[in-house]
């Protein structure tokens, strides 16, 4: 069986920090800091809950983010 791989650490980067920017500006923010996926998302989205390393969720609401979290 081969062995299962280490993911990449992810960025050191607060997710709280980005609430609040404009999601154009928290999207380029977030790629500038190592994020290898970014993920913009309406409110109420219905989403997948699996954990990816290196993706950084938000939800935008009027063009700003109003909660952002890893996975």
């Amino acid at each position: 069986m081969a062995p299962i791989p280490t993911p990449p650490p992810e960025p050191h980067d607060s997710p709280d920090a980005y609430v609040g920017l404009e999601a154009s500006s928290a999207e380029r923010r977030a790629r500038e800091h190592g994020w290898s996926t970014v993920r913009s998302l309406p409110p109420g989205a219905i989403i997948t809950m699996e954990y990816r390393v290196g993706r950084l969720n938000f939800e935008v609401r009027d063009g700003r983010v109003t909660r952002c979290w890893k996975g």
